[in-house]
């Protein structure tokens, strides 16, 4: 079997983490052209002698420079650069086969983008790219014959519950039709407390996932539903389906990932123990399987399963998320961008857990930006989202 190669973008990540033990269970099959992180340059040391990539890509120049002295005094052939023009070089080189897309946030759209137009088969765990260039970016994919793959547990649950054509798209044939998509949520650390209380909780409690292991912003998303209101523009645009045929249950055991529900009356779900390993190693070897290292879930063990409808009241950034879809133009671009900000705000300790929704809804309402037409449009609309947003900041 010919190796495939593979660039990770966000390989110090908790996706990318994972992705790299997975290309441990198989070492014969995958050759790593790329590790790219922001600043972790320890980290992403560790990964260059364990995978000996040919390039190590950061975006901070100081921590480039400690990783390229720390490589040459090992004696260690990888070539490090940095920037965002070697972030777009890794993601999109003629001998690349697959791209891991876990950058997190805004940030990833370029890279992610590149990969798309440089007809990769594009692994996509930065949601954010669609969230922000949706139609764009799988108009990209399209020109390009790019093959996009959800690796979101919750979108590869619905992939492997619909009818997909070799391209990795929804084979919409006569007959197949769907009557909507079920996108799951644990309902995250606050599923049950007091709205009143919510207002207390700290970065440390948001953070602290009750059923994942993800970083710090996904982990506060998670928290505030937000992540689910991306997750339904993501999928909107990965099945092309309308809002409307997306619909989210809370499901605290996070079992079940997803749903299709078809016009017959059949439910098809995806099930399987909370490790993203899973939809990775899915993803990777698609259209074949492969181990992925993930204890194969004991059904036993797993009874009692529950769903129940999210709580609008106390999440209103699902709400939002939703609402900013069915409005379409910019209001996506701006609902992730000043989601962005407001979480950083909180995690930098100087906004509450309950002003983040509060920040997307003002800057939803007071943003009065055309809907973007070119990648260009994007970025503009997306740095007067979080120019606005900032100005909401104390």
């Amino acid at each position: 079997m010919q190796k495939q190669t593979l660039t990770i973008l966000g390989a110090t990540g908790s996706i990318g983490i994972s992705t790299l033990r997975v290309l441990a269970e198989h070492p014969g099959r995958y050759r790593v052209h790329a590790l790219t992180a922001q600043r972790n340059d320890a980290l992403l040391l560790q990964q260059c002698r364990a995978f000996t990539p040919r390039y190590a890509v950061l975006s901070e120049a100081q921590a480039a420079a400690r990783l390229r002295a720390a490589l040459a005094a090992e004696g260690l052939a990888t070539e490090v650069l940095e920037g965002v023009d070697a972030l777009l070089d890794v993601a999109s080189a003629p001998e690349v086969d697959s791209v891991m897309a876990a950058i997190v946030g805004g940030a990833g759209l370029l890279p992610t983008l590149a990969a798309a137009r440089a007809g990769k088969k594009v692994l996509l765990a930065n949601k954010e790219a669609l969230v922000m260039a949706g139609e764009l970016f799988m108009h990209a994919a399209r020109a390009s014959g790019a093959v996009v793959l959800p690796i979101d547990s919750e979108h590869n649950a619905i992939f492997q519950c619909l009818p997909i054509d070799a391209q990795g798209r929804f084979a919409q044939q006569k007959g197949c039709g769907f009557s909507k998509l079920i996108l799951t949520a644990s309902g995250g650390p606050f599923r049950e407390q007091a709205h009143a209380a919510l207002a207390e909780v700290t970065p440390e409690q948001a953070c602290a996932h009750p059923n994942w292991v993800m970083g710090r912003k996904i982990s506060v998303d998670s928290a505030t539903l937000v992540n689910k209101g991306l997750e339904l523009i993501e999928a909107c645009h990965l099945f092309a389906v309308p809002p409307a045929k997306v619909e989210v249950l809370i499901h605290p055991q996070s079992i079940v990932h997803s749903l299709v529900c078809y016009d017959d009356g059949s439910m098809l779900a995806q099930l399987g123990n909370p490790d993203m390993r899973t939809p990775i190693a899915y993803a990777l070897a698609w259209p074949e399987r492969m181990t992925s290292g993930v204890a194969p879930l004991d059904l036993t063990q797993a009874a009692n399963l529950q769903f129940q409808p999210p709580d609008l009241v106390r999440f209103p950034g699902l709400r939002l998320g939703r609402e900013a879809m069915q409005a379409g133009g910019a209001a996506p671009l701006i609902y992730n961008a000043a989601n962005e900000i407001a979480v950083a705000a909180f995690l930098a300790g100087q906004v509450g857990f309950l002003r983040i929704p509060a920040i997307i809804a003002t800057v939803l309402e007071q943003a009065a930006l055309p809907a973007p037409r070119s990648l260009e449009d994007v970025l503009r609309c997306d740095a007067e989202a979080r120019a606005l947003a900032q100005r909401c900041l104390p």
